[in-house]
């Protein structure tokens, strides 16, 4: 693999568990491994059996390995964003260097210090975007190299739940594995799905993923608003074993191989038998009368996100609507999403071989978000390739985060809060 830098995503969803190799070149980034397992052990984005969730871990950890040939020890994982909060944040730090030239550290300084904040007793920081640079009172700036006394920085503070947060991170910790970032998931899909212009004239983001919904809306550059909807692809497939009086394993394999979601463009001309639960007979159906079970509940999911975006007065969005998530797979599924959102809509999917589906927009996008905040605040995320995993005493002895740091310096402010209560 030559000098080009490696990059492990790991992203933990209801109906699967998804990694991604990725190496990073020139800037470019290319996918040379991919693993997407069944999970077992999440339900409706949140983990509810550790023992299981790891086991997923691990074998979509190994899938990857071996399309690569390469070991893999440390990943860039993504939050759900249940319960994220966000708010404003500032940070202020003096220069103290002698030539007084702010520096990466002084940067990595400037955004711990945003982090002294108070929080609930349930409550644990995820993020902290910065929306801008000030330098002795000059807004805007690139701060590195500069000259000044005082830096400091305005920006978004993310807090999400600690139980939800913890039992991410030990499934990770348990299935042999060092964290080297933590992203809130629709920071990492917007890198991929959004334009900076979406971002700037306000659009909505919409994951509609096996068991939920997630929400995000982006304004003026930055994420301003997300939430999570308990609903998503399953209820779909709970619709069509119902309706067709199958079972669940047949009603899935009914929509990913017959579904379609918007009524007015199935063909009846398109028939196939099914199993009946309780009988040894078949029972035969048309592409219509599926599209007309699943037609009801996207239509349902769709109302369900105006509404919610409508409450919080954010249901006039000049960039209109972008979905994505593995449900968006159906077709028809974007037909119908313009007919009742009656707005600018469109489909994401990330554009690399290999991973060219909307069920894997959240595992590229924590890389691309990931290796992209990285370069800004001057730190890496290279994910070295090794022979044998490491004890997390060991991992935490090297420098990774900052130079020319003390190693407690050299975790941040975040990192040092998730792991403190796995390691004192």
């Amino acid at each position: 693999m030559g000098e080009n830098e490696i990059y492990v995503s790991l992203d933990i969803g209801t109906s699967s568990v998804k990694v991604i190799i990725a190496e990073m070149a020139n800037d470019r980034l290319n996918i040379i491994g991919v693993g997407n397992i069944a999970s077992q052990g999440v339900k409706k984005g949140v983990i509810v059996d550790i023992d299981k969730t790891v086991e997923s871990i691990k074998k979509a950890i190994e899938q990857a390995e071996r399309m690569v040939g390469v070991h893999v020890s440390q990943v860039i994982v993504g939050i759900v964003s249940s319960q994220a909060r966000l708010e404003a944040c500032r940070g202020v730090v003096a220069i103290s260097g002698e030539n007084r030239e702010i520096t990466d550290d002084d940067v990595w300084n400037v955004i711990d210090s945003a982090q002294v904040i108070s929080l609930a007793p349930d409550r644990e920081i995820i993020n902290v975007i910065p929306d801008q640079y000030v330098v002795d009172g000059f807004e805007g700036v690139n701060p590195r190299g500069m000259i000044g006394v005082r830096l400091e920085m305005e920006g978004t503070l993310i807090t999400g739940s600690k139980t939800i947060l913890h039992n991410t991170l030990r499934c990770v910790e348990r299935a042999g594995l060092e964290i080297t970032d933590i992203v809130l998931q629709p920071l990492a899909e917007g890198s991929v799905s959004l334009t900076e212009d979406d971002k700037e004239f306000g659009t909505a983001l919409v994951n509609i993923g096996a068991g939920t919904t997630t929400i995000s809306v982006f304004e003026q550059g930055k994420l301003t608003y997300t939430t999570v909807l308990a609903v998503g692809g399953d209820h779909v497939t709970k619709d069509l074993s119902l309706g067709l009086n199958t079972s669940t394993a047949n009603a899935e394999k009914v929509k990913l191989e017959h579904g379609y979601a918007f009524y007015d463009d199935a063909s009846a001309d398109v028939a196939f038998g099914i199993d009946v639960i309780g009988s040894d007979q078949q029972q035969h159906f048309t592409q219509l009368e599926v599209a007309d079970i699943i037609e009801a509940r996207m239509e349902e999911i769709y109302t369900l996100t105006v509404e919610e975006l409508t409450r919080v007065g954010k249901g006039h969005l000049p960039g209109g609507y972008v979905l994505t998530g593995g449900t968006m797979s159906i077709p028809g599924a974007i037909d119908l999403a313009g007919k009742v959102f009656q707005a600018h809509v469109r489909l994401a999917i990330p554009d690399y071989i290999g991973v060219r589906e909307p069920s894997f927009t959240t595992a590229v996008g924590l890389i691309k978000y990931a290796y992209q905040t990285a370069e800004k605040e001057g730190r890496s995320l290279n994910s070295e390739p090794s022979e044998a995993i490491e004890t997390k005493e060991e991992q935490y002895s090297k420098p990774k985060q900052k130079p020319k740091k003390t190693e407690e310096e050299k975790v941040s402010t975040k990192m040092k809060n998730f792991f403190g209560a796995f390691f004192d």
